[in-house]
């Protein structure tokens, strides 16, 4: 006769010979993880036009360039004095000159240009920064009819 108490002490008999997940070995390492962000920016420039010139008043017109520079890049934006090869700018008709100038600021009085003293400095913040740029064509130039042109190239220098 067996007795009910056989069948409980088989079975944790049982149970106690399978190995438990507890007592596993185990064995671990690491590694490193790594990147390095370098310093870059992009840039671009919409056309300035400044529409119908009219010799009794000053044109006035504006134009954007974006910068694009990785987060705490610092850049400076310089624009050369185009296509007239003087610190005048002039857009031609192909024989005659048109003058013009490009600044920092709408009250047209601080002038952006390529140096040190005259360009645009900024510091990225990994996203677009439209910077605008404020175009004067003063009064008082008697021009032939036509379509005077220049073409302005913008650099920017950073780290």
């Amino acid at each position: 006769m067996h007795s009910t108490l056989t069948k409980p002490i088989l079975l944790f008999a049982l149970l106690a010979a399978i190995p438990s997940a507890a007592s596993a070995a185990t064995a671990t390492t690491s590694f490193t993880v790594s990147a390095t962000v370098a310093d870059s920016c992009t840039v671009s420039a919409a056309a300035l036009d400044f529409g119908a010139y009219t010799v009794a008043s000053d044109s006035a017109a504006t134009t954007t360039v974006t910068v694009t520079c990785t987060n705490g890049t610092t850049y400076h934006v310089a624009l050369d004095d185009g296509g007239s090869f003087t610190t005048t700018r002039r857009m031609t008709d192909g024989t005659s000159f048109l003058e013009y100038e490009l600044y920092k600021n709408a009250g047209h009085s601080i002038r952006w240009g390529n140096t040190d003293a005259t360009d645009v400095d900024g510091t990225g913040a990994g996203s677009a920064q439209a910077l605008t740029v404020y175009g004067l064509v003063p009064s008082g130039q008697f021009m032939a009819a036509g379509s005077y042109t220049d073409t302005i190239n913008v650099t920017v220098t950073y780290p």
